[in-house]
């Protein structure tokens, strides 16, 4: 059974795209009212034309400030993983001026709120490529918002380094200045519970006649969450824009492929849903033992764990998109317990990145986070940090800002000569996908985000929790 309920947020984000490859010239855009980030100072109020290009990269005296611009959803729907991005990016920037800045310039971070609005955050993205006052550019949050973005700069030949933008439709249009910062398109995703399963079901952790049979795909109708439901369950991927047109076939899918039935899909409408409670009895009517909830909040998550104890719904194994933050412990309590969540960062693995030109490892980051905030990071922050981390290595080996230097530089790293982060070593295909990056997979155990999967590749690795604890 199949529910599509809603997807005109993807039919706005793909027209935006659309609208902006076919303007030879176009009116100007509406000014946005903006909001910087603590410490920064907001972008001038100047706009920029869709279609118009800017010269890439800015020629700034001596002395003055190195300004780099992003464009995140402070509030909003995205605002809980957009806050914790800019906390990663500015620890960065600030860890970059102590050690004397780039190319002996300090380091400004002018961050804006685009309030979770694929419209307002192209007009900030064009007004930092028209202004003349930013130099290099920081990439936003979440696919939906990264789609219509990323146009913006390759359209002006401005590198754009990815933070959180995996559905594979943004990595399929062609694009020459785009970095993806994590594993790898979206719709990958599913094969870390998926492959988790079956390897500890072959290590006698799960019984074979206990391995679970029937799932329930349920997914945000959000780019990132819908990309992995496509993976799951072997759909095919449309590329707008493209001509010929390019349809990418994901058959049969990570779970045909384990021999595992799907008996529910169901959608729900980003940041309009409520019935969470019609949901989980659907689920639960399903007869489902595993399920993939593919959200595109944190919020979503704890309503549809509030909603599975409400109706008593334990299925044997539960995996969710989102939940590896330290809030949704905090929410839930004992009920994360059991919860698996794949991750694009984990503390025990202690990859050697590089910061100001010497070692920086994953360590020194936790380390240098926690004295600022008084907790330890997750990944929203780890992600952006890796992604100052790489632009501040483009930067240093183009010698500039100059934009077509720093691609050329980037694209240039091989898995011999990569770029080096908190979250490990960065090359790219010619799309600006990453090479050689293993989707991760934790879970929730007694309070602690334990790295389950895969085994081998880092310490500290525990076994799976199966069946998950009941409520």
């Amino acid at each position: 059974m199949r529910t599509l309920i809603n997807q005109h947020r993807w039919l706005i984000a793909i027209l935006v795209v659309v609208a902006m490859i076919a303007a030879a010239c176009g009116d100007t855009a509406d000014e946005t009212t903006t909001t910087a980030a603590p410490g920064t100072t907001a972008a001038p109020g100047t706009t920029a034309a869709p279609g118009t290009t800017a010269a890439p990269g800015t020629t700034a005296a001596p002395g003055e400030p190195l300004v780099i611009g992003t464009s995140l959803p402070l509030t909003g729907e995205f605002s809980v993983p957009a806050i914790k991005h800019q906390d990663g990016y500015q620890l960065c920037v600030d860890l970059i001026n102590d050690r004397g800045g780039i190319l002996d310039r300090e380091v400004e971070l002018l961050i804006e709120d685009n309030r979770s609005d694929t419209e307002v955050a192209v007009t900030q993205y064009e007004r930092f490529i028209s202004g003349g006052e930013v130099e290099a550019l920081f990439g936003t949050f979440s696919s939906l918002i990264t789609f219509p973005t990323s146009a913006v700069a390759e359209q002006n030949g401005w590198v754009y380094p990815v933070p959180s933008g995996g559905a594979q439709r943004i990595w399929e249009r062609g694009y020459e200045n785009l970095f993806y910062f994590q594993q790898g398109p979206a719709e990958g995703i599913g094969s870390a519970p998926v492959n988790a399963a079956l390897y500890y079901r072959d290590q006698g952790v799960i019984p074979d006649d206990d391995f679970p049979t029937k799932a329930a795909v349920v997914a945000a109708d959000d780019f990132f969450a819908l990309a992995i439901s496509n993976g799951l369950l072997g759909g095919n991927v449309s590329i707008p824009g493209t001509d010929p047109p390019v349809e990418i076939s994901l058959a049969p899918g990570f779970l045909a492929d384990a021999g595992i039935d799907v008996v529910l899909e169901q959608e729900w409408p980003v940041g309009e849903f409520a019935d969470w409670i019609n949901l989980a009895n659907s689920i639960k009517s399903s007869g489902a033992d595993v399920v993939f909830a593919s959200t595109a909040s944190v919020e979503e998550t704890i309503s549809l764990v509030d909603a599975f104890q409400t109706v008593d719904y334990n299925p044997k194994m539960l995996y969710m998109s989102q939940g590896a933050q330290s809030e949704f412990r905090d929410t839930l309590g004992s009920a994360a317990n059991g919860i698996a969540i794949h991750t694009a960062w984990h503390a025990s693995a202690n990859f050697e990145g590089r910061l100001a030109g010497e070692p920086y490892t994953n360590e020194n980051f936790i380390e240098d986070f926690t004295a600022v905030h008084g907790r330890a990071p997750d990944e929203d922050e780890a992600i952006p940090f890796a992604v100052c981390q790489g632009i501040e290595q483009a930067i240093l080996g183009a010698g500039s800002t100059d934009q077509a230097a720093m691609r050329d530089w980037l694209k240039a790293r091989t898995p011999a000569d990569p770029v080096k982060t908190v979250m490990g070593d960065f090359s790219w295909d010619d799309r600006g996908l990453p090479f050689e990056r293993d989707y991760l997979l934790t879970q929730w155990q007694d309070g602690v985000l334990e790295f389950v999967f895969p085994v081998g590749e880092f310490p500290g690795t525990v076994d799976l929790l199966y069946p998950k604890p009941a409520w």
